[in-house]
Parts: structure tokens; C-alpha cells; sequence
């Protein structure tokens, strides 16, 4: 963090430019005395419910609107807005009733007493004043941390830490462009307004450097006196990129063995392998005399990491988002409903065992989402990790924003990490470890204070495959689900080759019919007890004995985890579990909801239409007889050919064309979903390649709709049963209940469909519903733990590849331009931006003034047309009109 400390005032006054008075006009007018109204202050302290309480609000809004209204509005004094929000009267009113009067506000210099700062306002609430310009003072004071605390006298002497050279050298050329007029007599832009403006507009519209460059050229061309813009993007990022916050570039061994960092930070060559540390360039011999010139040394591999702690502090020292920082504790609804996170028993719990961390609500919680993406397409063998961080302090609407989403290192390499993730992964932990002991000294905006910040990790969001390398535990074969681990079921197909997983129905009530079926099951009875959730302390106990060295040339762990024959499928102790609080962590590696129901609906579809990946084929039935069950479907051999009994789920072609016409026949409102009818096939019945998005919609609102016309009723009716299962797991708000609920509902759902369909269809994906409810009732609504915000971000990060050859330096400098821009942003006004830009479909409906009982959504298409009313519409509209029309009120009475 960035502060400032000098000898005394007057130095400092000499030092500033002309700008950076802004910062420190409160102080300066402490001399500077106004008409001050002796008013009675005690009733700030009084409860909100008194009458004195509530007299004395309308004395001090009588006050402040005759000495310091602006535009009929002043700022606000309640708890939650502290003098940074410009309210009208009666806003006024409703905030200082409802969540008091800031009662550290005595001297109200804010509303026309005294100028003298207290203790513990802040600066930042007088610069953000409604006006037309951009708030560039407020924005660099916010940007550098450079707020005054304290009174005159005290500012010299406060606990400000002196910061480099270079910082200030920064802060002072941002400055000056931002005083600068972007020409002689210019009252609207400064020189650095209108660039970040520019910027602004490149980014929204995804402007190439090139053509930006050429605007650049025209604006200069048709405005000769504009001297004062950049010649080239490369100048104006020169700019612009002083307000960023920048990343690290740390060297990586190309085998994924190890980091050149800490001790390793001057080696050349891999203490694990032995591979050198820069890549080897073949050169031709030199000719004569001549010798060819040595450039600079490439690294074979590096690891892009952007620094933590300077990203959240940030979102303090911001005063556009230092308040929403603490939503989770001061503008939660506590009313036992799941909408958060933080009304999940992970939180509380978390909460309960670490109550130093939990005491003050600005520490943040942290959730860690990685996969990778290929930036080549289909093209080229690529992978690309990665690693998101997501702060769970702000509200729902905003923590799951990509605008909100912190980039914490780009994983490079042309196939995934694996395993060896976790050597890339320790710089992270380090900082992590660091905010969990010591913290950061960081300012909070909102409140006009310092204050020792401090950060956790909940758990961590990726689909099937990632969990693997992030846990640590295989997630194939005989224990392939890591919430049953050791008491998995499952069979190993001989003809399919590859292992099911079965057995929902010890998951069922011990007094549940169809624990005794064995006939219409796997030909047994059921009597086991459902397993439980490993904790931290068994994970630990299972991995104790594991030694693992990372590394592409280690021999694989999987084989390994083979031959030792273990009774789990841990192959490596992660790195997490160097995080002190990670062991008693209630949930640790989130299981994806997204790409569970995906493959779920996918199955069922391909298997309706007998597709190419339909579970049910020869094989299939082969299996049954090796099996010995389902003896009315398995394959039989007749005159040489192997024939294959329809099944209940079996569509005749028919049926066929009627599924595939009702899917494309459907149509969606814009920005619901994509056209699945450009994916359907219905002469040849078939459906190509659907998004995972396309799927979800599929399976909760369409599949139960044709399903019941053209299958029977014991096949329909699980399936309906598992599309509302689903629907009802994706509410944005939960009950503890419901949750308890839906995991007795898909226990039987997952066993009514091992009945009906084979034992090749319940692959891994299939099991995985089962723990989905109960993830949901530890860790609360599933919309903040599934991939579908972090995949979006994915593409964001693809779209800034520019330079193929190097994909990753493409993406940080794209991501850093972003989160600057990001970050300019709250402070620009009347400018489109990711944060206030309009909805797609937007119908420009202005809040009406007057009364209307007949509130219009949207805007007309086409001409005006004349109804006439039959005698039953038109009694309906005149009883609306008086029973809604407040202006009847009168004469009703």
C-alpha cells in the first residue's frame, strides 16, 4: 500500500503539484471557521424508536439542507453510507431511521459546522460530490492510498509508511495529466480523463491496437491544437498502466518439477530432473571471423502471478466498493434461508472455529476456481490454467461478476498440470499463509481508517477432472467418487471396459422397500449404511504416508497408487493442507454442478435416440448376461446375428422424430438460451454437440415436456423426477429443509432408474447427483460453487490473445489493461461501461413521475390498433381502475 509521510505541512505543500491539494483541502481549512449552529447532539446516542431520536433527525436535516444542499440533496451520515452517497430529503430520512446516525460523526463539518476533520472520516467522502466530470482526484487518491487521517496538526505525524520513489514519481505524473486540459480552454476533459475514456472504449468494444492507433491519428489530424494525446497505444498503455497493480514472472522448470523462487531463484537447471532452465536455441556456426551476438537467455517455462495483497486492498481503498466489503455481515438477511454463502454452515462454522478471524467482517473469504482452456481451438494441442480467486464479502450480485473476479496466475504449458499443479500453486499459498498470520496493513475508504486485513481460502470450484489434480485424489476407478472414497461401489463391465457405479440404494431409509428387491436390482439385498464425508483429519491420516516428487518424468501416480493397491485413490498430500485452517474446513473441493447435469442430460438424450454415445448397445447387453441380471434385455444370439429386446426406454422411430421436431421447434426469449434448434437433426434424428448451458435448459424445462407423450410412465417419471431435482437445486434461494428433502428424492430417483436402464449407463457423472444436496446444505446455493462464471471469465481471457506465439504474455497484459480500466471505471460518469452498461434488450423505460395503474414494461412494436371490449373485459378493467387507482381513494370511502 502506498502512503506518504513528511516532516511538517508546509514541505509537503511545496512538494505537491497543483492536484494533490484535493487530498488535502480539509486539512487546510481547519483555520477557516463558519457559522456554526449550537445544536443538542445527544440523541445520536439515544435508540432509533425514541421520539427525542427522531426529532433530532429532522433538526439536523433542516440544517444540513440550508447550509450544505446541492442539487436538493446532501450527503448521508447513516451507518452504511458514512458520507460518501448524495441522497434527497426524504432518502435522508429513511437511512438516519433505519440504520442510524454514525455516532463517531459529531463535528459536522459535512453539513455546514465547523471545518474539522475527526478522526476517523475520511477525505474520500468530500471528493464524491455529484457532477458532471469524472472524479479523477477521488480516483487517484483511491488508486495510491493516499488519504489524509487525521487533523492538521496530526497529519505530518500519522502512521503513514514512507513508499519508493518511483510511486510518487507515478502518482505525480498522474497528476499532472490530470490537470492538464485536453486543449487550450477545455472544460469538460482533462488530458487523462479522455485517454482513460478511449482506453474505455477499446476495451468495451474490443478495438485492435492497430485501429486504435488510427483513431488516435484522425482525432489529431481533425484537431490540430490536441497535443496532448499519445502518438500510439503503446504510449497511452505507458500511461494508463501506472494506475495497475502488474505481476510477477517467476521461471518454472519445463518438466513442472519445481519453481526457480526462494532458494532455487539463481539456479540454471532443474534440482529434480536436471533440465535447464532456459531454452536451448541452435545457432549455425559463425562463418570467418564473424560471431553471432548472444541475446538474452529465454526461459523454457514461466509462471505469471499476480500479487494478492495488493488486489484487496484495493477493494478497501476504494470508496466505490470499500462498503460492499462487509454486505455478508451488515446487509445480509438473517433469516435462516441459504442466499449466500455466508448463511451456509461451512461459513458459521468456519466463523465459530476461528473467531479472531471472524471478529472483524473485513477479512475476506476466499473461493479458488481454475481449469484450462486451449487458446488455439481445435488446432493446436494447447492448455491453459488459470487460477481465479472470488471474494465472498460482496453481495450476490456483485461477488460472481467477472468485473469482481481476481486473476491469481496463468499456469502455462501445452498440456494440464496434473498433479504437479500444486508446484505452481505455492506462491499463492505463501501470500495466503501471510494474510492468515500477519495480514496487511490496509486503509478502509468506507470508514476513513487503518486496519490489519486479513484473508481465508473456503474452498475451492472445477469440473471432474480438476478435482482430481487440485485434491489430490483419482478420481477413476474402483473408488472413483471422492465423497464415498473407501466405500465406493462399483462393477468393472467386461465387455464395455470401464467401471459403473451402482448401489444408490444404500442411500435410502433402512426400512425402504427397495432395500429387499433383489430380483428387479443387482439380484441382492441392500443392508449397508450410506458413507460419510471424509473430514480434513481422515484425509490427512489416509495421506500421511505419501511421499510424492513432482514432475512430467516421475513415474505416473496413478500406476503408482496401483501397484501399492490401496484402499483410496490418494496419490499425493495436496497443497492446501499447508493453510492452517484447511483441515477443519467442513468443504474443501467443491463438486461441479454445471458439468454433472450436462452429462447427465446428455446421456439420457443419446440414449433415447440410440446416437453414437448412447449407453445402451451390444456391449451393454453383453454385459447383462456376463452379469446375470436383467435376463428380458439381455443380448440373444439368433441364426448367426446377435438381437438385441427393446427396452422400456427404447424409442420407435417414430418417437424419434417426434423429440427431435418438438426440440427444434422451440424458441426461447433473447439471452435466455442458444438456439438448440440449429443443433437438431430430424430426418436423420440425431442432435449434434451441445453446450453445456444448452443442456441444463434442456434437461429442466424441455426433456420433461416431450417425455411424457412419448415413453411409459415408469420410465417418464424418475426422468421428470431428476429434471425437478435439478431445478429446484438451482434456486438462488434454499431451505435447510428442502435440501434434506432432495437428498431422500434423488437417492430414489437413482434408484428407480437402475431398474429400468443398464449398468453401462451409470458412469461416475450418474453417481454424482447423490452428494449434490448435501454439498448444497453444507455450503449453501450451488450458483456461487459451480463453473459457469468462471468458464465466462475463460473466454474473457481468450478474447486478449493477440500474439499467438505467446498466448500467455497476451493474457496479462490483456487482463491487467482490463482490471485498471475496471477499476477507472466507478469513477467516470456518463460513459458506458461492464458496470452500469444497459441490459441487451434495453426498452429505455424511464421511472414514471406520475401515477399510473397500468405500469408499461417495455416499449410498442407496430402501429396503434383499436379493440373494442366485450361487457366481461370491460367490467374487469373498471373494477381494476378502483381498487388500484389512488386518487378514488376519496370517494370509495
Amino acid at each position: 500500500m502506498c502512503r506518504f509521510k513528511w516532516c511538517n505541512f508546509e514541505q509537503l505543500e511545496q512538494a505537491a503539484p497543483k492536484s494533490f491539494y484535493t487530498c488535502l483541502e480539509v486539512s487546510k481549512y481547519t483555520q477557516t471557521q463558519t457559522q456554526t449552529l449550537l445544536m443538542d447532539k445527544t440523541w445520536i446516542k439515544l435508540p432509533r424508536v425514541t421520539s427525542e431520536y427522531q426529532s433530532g433527525c429532522e433538526q439536523f436535516i433542516e440544517f444540513a439542507f440550508r447550509n450544505k444542499s446541492r442539487d436538493n440533496m446532501i450527503l448521508c451520515p447513516c451507518n452504511f453510507c458514512v458520507n460518501t452517497c448524495w441522497l434527497d430529503r426524504t432518502a435522508i430520512r429513511d437511512h438516519i431511521i433505519c440504520n442510524g446516525f454514525t455516532k463517531e460523526y459529531t463535528n459536522w463539518v459535512f453539513h455546514g459546522e465547523n471545518i474539522s476533520i475527526p478522526q476517523n472520516m475520511s477525505s474520500s467522502n468530500v471528493q464524491n460530490e455529484p457532477s458532471e466530470g469524472d472524479h479523477i482526484d477521488s480516483m487517484l487518491h483511491d488508486a495510491f492510498g493516499m488519504h489524509p487521517i487525521g487533523t492538521e496538526s496530526e497529519f505530518g505525524v500519522n502512521d503513514y509508511d514512507e513508499i519508493p520513489d518511483e510511486e510518487v514519481r507515478k502518482f505525480y505524473r498522474l497528476c499532472e495529466d490530470g490537470d492538464k486540459e485536453l486543449y487550450p480552454g477545455c472544460k469538460k476533459f482533462t488530458k487523462l480523463s479522455f485517454l482513460l475514456r478511449l482506453m474505455q472504449l477499446k476495451c468495451m468494444g474490443g478495438i485492435s491496437n492497430k485501429v486504435f492507433e488510427q483513431l488516435l491519428e484522425l482525432i489529431k489530424t481533425a484537431l490540430p491544437d490536441l497535443d496532448t494525446l499519445p502518438n500510439s497505444f503503446y504510449e497511452a498503455d505507458k500511461i494508463v498502466k501506472d494506475l495497475g497493480l502488474g505481476y510477477k514472472e517467476i521461471h518454472a522448470c519445463p518438466n513442472d518439477c519445481m519453481l526457480y523462487r526462494k532458494e532455487f531463484a539463481n539456479d540454471t537447471t532443474c534440482h529434480v530432473c536436471g533440465a535447464s532452465r532456459y531454452k536451448v536455441i541452435k545457432r549455425k556456426k559463425s562463418v570467418g571471423r564473424c560471431k553471432l551476438k548472444l541475446g538474452k537467455k529465454i526461459p523454457a517455462k514461466v509462471l505469471r502471478y499476480f500479487p494478492l495483497k495488493s488486489r484487496l486492498q484495493r477493494l478497501f481503498m476504494s470508496s466505490k466498493t470499500a462498503a460492499n466489503m462487509r454486505w455478508h455481515k451488515d446487509g445480509r438477511t438473517k433469516d435462516g434461508l441459504l442466499r449466500h454463502p455466508a448463511d451456509s454452515l461451512a461459513w458459521k462454522d468456519f466463523d465459530l472455529n476461528h473467531p479472531q478471524f471472524s471478529s472483524d467482517s473485513r477479512n475476506v473469504k476466499l473461493g479458488l476456481a481454475s481449469d484450462g482452456f486451449n487458446p488455439y481451438g481445435m488446432m493446436v494441442p494447447y492448455s491453459i490454467w488459470p487460477v481465479v480467486l472470488i471474494p465472498y464479502n460482496l453481495p450476490p450480485w456483485l461477488c460472481m461478476k467477472s468485473s469482481n473476479f481476481i486473476l491469481s496466475m496463468i499456469i502455462p504449458g501445452k498440456t494440464s498440470p496434473g498433479n504437479n499443479i500444486d508446484v505452481y500453486l505455492q506462491p499463492l499459498i505463501d501470500e495466503l499463509n501471510e494474510l492468515w498470520t500477519d495480514g496487511v496493513r490496509t486503509y478502509d475508504a468506507s470508514k476513513g481508517e487503518m486496519f490489519q486485513l486479513h484473508a481465508a481460502l473456503l474452498w475451492t470450484i472445477s469440473d471432474f477432472p480438476g478435482y482430481a489434480s487440485l485434491s489430490g485424489y483419482m478420481t477413476k476407478g474402483k473408488h472413483g467418487c471422492p465423497d464415498c472414497a473407501g466405500n465406493t461401489h462399483s462393477e468393472y463391465l467386461k465387455y464395455n471396459h470401464k467401471t459403473v457405479y451402482r448401489g444408490h440404494r444404500r442411500f435410502l431409509e433402512r426400512t425402504h422397500r427397495f432395500r429387499q428387491d433383489a430380483r428387479t436390482f443387482d439380484g441382492t439385498q441392500e443392508f449397508r449404511e450410506a458413507p460419510k464425508l471424509l473430514t480434513g483429519s481422515d484425509v490427512l491420516e489416509q495421506v500421511r504416508h505419501l511421499n510424492v516428487t513432482f514432475g512430467k518424468l516421475q513415474p505416473d501416480l496413478c500406476e503408482r497408487g496401483k501397484k501399492r493397491d490401496l484402499l483410496s485413490n490418494w496419490t499425493k498430500k495436496s497443497i492446501f493442507f499447508e493453510l492452517p485452517y484447511w483441515e477443519t474446513n467442513l468443504l474443501r473441493h467443491n463438486l461441479d454442478p454445471m458439468h454433472i447435469e450436462g452429462h447427465f442430460a446428455e446421456s439420457l438424450v443419446y440414449t433415447f435416440l440410440g446416437m453414437a454415445k448412447s449407453k445402451d448397445n451390444t456391449k451393454s447387453r453383453l454385459d447383462l448376461v456376463a452379469m446375470g441380471v436383467g435376463k428380458e434385455l439381455q443380448a440373444v444370439d439368433k441364426e448367426g446375428k446377435t438381437y438385441l429386446p427393446p427396452a422400456c426406454f427404447t424409442l420407435s422411430p417414430e418417437e424419434k422424430v417426434l423429440l427431435c421436431e418438438f426440440l427444434g421447434s422451440v424458441k426461447f426469449p433473447d439471452g435466455y438460451a442458444s438456439n438448440i434448434s440449429s443443433r437438431v437433426r430430424v430426418k436423420e434424428k440425431k442432435i449434434l454437440s451441445l453446450k453445456t448451458h444448452d443442456w441444463h435448459i434442456l434437461l429442466q424445462y424441455l426433456l420433461p415436456l416431450v417425455i411424457r407423450k412419448i415413453t411409459p410412465t415408469i420410465v417418464s417419471r424418475p426422468i421428470i423426477e431428476i429434471s425437478n431435482f435439478f431445478r429446484e437445486l438451482c434456486s438462488k434461494v434454499l431451505r435447510v429443509s428442502d435440501l434434506k428433502d432432495l437428498e431422500k428424492r434423488v437417492a430414489l430417483t437413482l434408484c428407480q432408474l437402475e431398474r429400468i436402464f443398464p449398468p453401462s449407463f451409470f458412469d461416475i457423472m450418474i453417481h454424482l447427483p447423490i452428494h449434490l444436496a448435501t454439498e448444497a446444505k453444507i455450503a449453501g446455493p450451488v450458483h456461487f460453487r459451480w463453473m459457469y462464471p468462471p468458464e465466462r471469465f475463460q473466454m474473457i481471457l481468450k478474447s486478449y490473445v493477440r500474439n499467438m506465439t505467446r498466448p500467455e504474455g497476451s493474457i496479462a497484459k490483456g487482463y491487467l489493461i482490463e482490471e485498471t480500466l475496471t477499476f477507472c471505471s466507478r469513477y467516470l460518469t456518463g460513459v458506458d461501461t461492464k458496470l452500469n452498461r444497459l441490459r441487451r434488450n434495453d426498452d429505455g423505460n424511464e421511472l414514471q413521475q406520475h401515477e399510473c395503474i397500468f405500469p408499461q414494461a417495455g416499449r410498442p412494436l407496430g402501429g396503434v390498433t383499436s379493440v373494442n371490449l366485450d361487457y366481461t373485459s370491460y367490467a374487469q378493467a373498471h373494477r381494476h381502475v378502483l381498487f388500484n387507482c389512488g386518487s378514488l381513494d376519496y370517494y370509495i370511502e
